[in-house]
């Protein structure tokens, strides 16, 4: 199984690259907010907000609320990080040709050893191939499509195959 530098090269830094896309930004950690509201705020900010002007049962019951809202905020945001994670995961994927690779004829049907499959998007895009003997294979998805690179020859557009 010999993959040549360049196409190693180019797996490599595409897979960085979606690394650091999903990369939380670097910033500190937000202070954990379990304490009623008028320990989080300050005394000026605090009548600034008229909130000395509530009765302690009103504070009790902002206090609650508060804490729920923080909660429902809190899976939100869980569940869309972890929505945004798998589907960056399917951004990227890195495999073999199952076979021989030809080239590209116009209507080229590629089927990875990963089990996906693949068709020309572009029927004017012809391309030999120089490595024909299982060769390395990337899909990216972009912006304006999947995009695929196959060892020894030029990138281009694929469509999935739903039903190989």
């Amino acid at each position: 199984m010999k993959i040549s530098r360049g196409v190693f090269l180019v797996v490599i830094s595409l897979a960085f690259s979606v690394i650091l896309a999903c990369a939380p930004p670097a910033v500190a950690a937000p202070q954990e907010m379990t304490g009623n509201i008028k320990e989080m705020m300050s005394p000026e900010e605090f009548r600034a907000a008229g909130l000395n002007k509530l009765s302690p049962d009103e504070l009790q019951k902002l206090d609650a609320w508060l804490q729920g809202y923080r909660q429902i905020t809190e899976q939100k945001a869980e569940k869309k990080a972890t929505a945004r994670a798998s589907r960056t995961k399917m951004d990227l994927i890195v495999s073999r040709v199952d076979g021989q690779f030809n080239g590209l004829t116009g209507r080229t049907i590629i089927r990875l050893e990963d089990g996906t499959v693949w068709k020309q998007a572009n029927a004017d895009d012809r391309h030999r191939a120089r490595v024909t003997d299982h060769p390395a294979a990337a899909v990216i998805h972009g912006v304006f499509g999947y995009k695929m690179r196959i060892e020894g020859t030029q990138e281009f557009y694929v469509d999935p195959v739903r039903n190989p």
